[in-house]
C-alpha cells in the first residue's frame, strides 16, 4: 500500500503526468478579453476595431441622440465613431466613456478653436482660393506681409486680396498716384509708427486728402517703431519690449537684449522667424494691430459707390 498522500479532490496529482482532463469544461467557448472603461480624453490615441482607423481623440459631442467620439490621425483627417465598445487601446479592447467635465470643458474649447482661423474668423476649409481683386493692401516691409499672411493669411485667399511690400511710405503720394485708385482698385495702406507729430503723421495726413483718390484709400497704422513691438512681449517672455537706444539700430538692439545672435543681416532674419513663430493666433498680437489689419480687409472689400457729382460741381 503506498503511503503517497491524496491529492484533494479537483486537483490533480503531482505524480499524474496527464493532469486533469483539457476536455473538461467549456473548451469550445471563444476566449474574450474584457474591455475596459476608459474616458475620451483630448489626446487619447485609440484604434477603431472595426476600420482599423487610428488617431487621436479631438472631440466627444451629441447629435439626434447619438453620441460621437472625433479621431483624428497622423495626417490630420478626421472620422467619427459612436462613443462606447469597439476600440483598441495600447492593444487592449476599451469602451470609450465621456470624459470627465474639465476634460470636456477643453474638448469644446478645443473643437471651437478647430473652426477659427488664426484671426478668429469661422474656418472655411473647404472654400478655393478667390480669384485675386484688383484692390490691394500695401504693407511697408517684409516682416509685416509675414505676419499679416500668417494670421490673416486664411481670411485674404478666400476675400482675393494680395499683399504688396510698399518699402517705406516717403514716396507715399506719388505710389498713389501711380496707382490711380478708383473705387473697383482701392488701396489699403498699414504704416508703421503712426503717431501724433511723426513724420509718418505728417506723410499720412497728406496722403490721405491726395484728390481725386481720396475716397478710394485708406491708410491706418499702429504705434510701434516696428511690426515686430506689435507681437504681445510675454510670447518671447519679456514684460514689456525694452527701450533701444536712438543711437543703435532697434531691430538688433532687440535682439542683443534677447541674447540672440544679431551682427549680421542674416543674424536678423532668423531673429525675426524665432520671433514669428511664437504668434499663434491674432490674441498674440497688440490690438492696435489686429484693428487695423480687419478695417483695412474690410476696406477693400466692401462695395465703395463712385462719390455722386452735386449740381454745379463744375464737371
Amino acid at each position: 500500500m503506498s503511503n503517497r498522500p491524496t491529492p484533494p479532490p479537483g486537483h490533480p496529482s503531482p505524480h499524474d503526468r496527464y493532469g486533469t482532463d483539457v476536455l473538461a469544461g467549456d473548451w469550445r467557448g471563444p476566449r474574450v478579453a474584457v474591455a475596459r472603461a476608459v474616458p475620451a480624453e483630448r489626446g487619447l490615441v485609440v484604434e477603431d476595431a472595426q476600420s482599423g482607423f487610428c488617431g487621436a481623440v479631438v472631440a466627444v459631442e451629441t447629435a439626434g441622440g447619438l453620441t460621437v467620439v472625433h479621431l483624428e490621425d497622423r495626417h490630420g483627417r478626421r472620422r467619427g465613431f459612436p462613443l462606447g465598445p469597439g476600440f483598441h487601446c495600447e492593444g487592449a479592447p476599451v469602451t470609450l466613456t465621456r470624459p470627465a467635465p474639465e476634460h470636456a470643458h477643453a474638448l469644446a474649447a478645443a473643437r471651437a478653436a478647430a473652426t477659427r482661423t488664426a484671426s478668429g474668423s469661422r474656418a472655411l476649409p473647404d472654400a478655393p482660393a478667390r480669384v485675386a481683386r484688383a484692390s490691394r493692401i500695401l504693407v511697408e516691409g517684409r516682416h509685416d506681409a509675414e505676419l499679416v499672411e500668417k494670421v490673416w493669411g486664411a481670411d485674404l485667399r478666400v476675400e482675393g486680396v494680395v499683399v504688396e511690400l510698399l518699402g517705406g511710405i516717403d514716396d507715399l503720394d506719388a505710389v498713389l498716384r501711380d496707382w490711380a485708385p478708383t473705387a473697383n482698385r482701392r488701396l489699403g495702406v498699414l504704416v508703421d509708427h503712426l503717431v501724433p507729430g511723426s513724420k509718418e503723421d505728417r506723410i499720412v495726413a497728406r496722403c490721405r486728402a491726395l484728390q481725386p483718390y481720396a475716397a478710394y484709400v485708406c491708410i491706418l497704422g499702429h504705434p510701434y517703431v516696428d511690426v515686430w513691438q506689435a507681437i504681445r512681449p510675454q510670447r518671447l517672455g519679456l514684460t514689456r519690449w525694452p527701450q533701444i537706444p536712438v543711437e543703435q539700430p532697434w531691430k538688433e538692439g532687440i535682439l542683443a537684449h534677447l541674447g540672440w545672435p544679431h551682427a549680421t543681416q542674416a543674424d536678423v532674419a532668423t531673429g525675426w522667424r524665432r520671433i514669428l513663430a511664437t504668434v499663434r493666433t491674432y490674441a498674440d498680437l497688440e490690438p492696435s494691430l489686429c484693428g487695423a489689419i480687419e478695417q483695412l480687409i474690410d476696406f477693400v472689400t466692401d462695395p465703395v459707390e463712385e462719390p455722386a457729382r452735386g449740381v454745379g460741381d463744375g464737371r
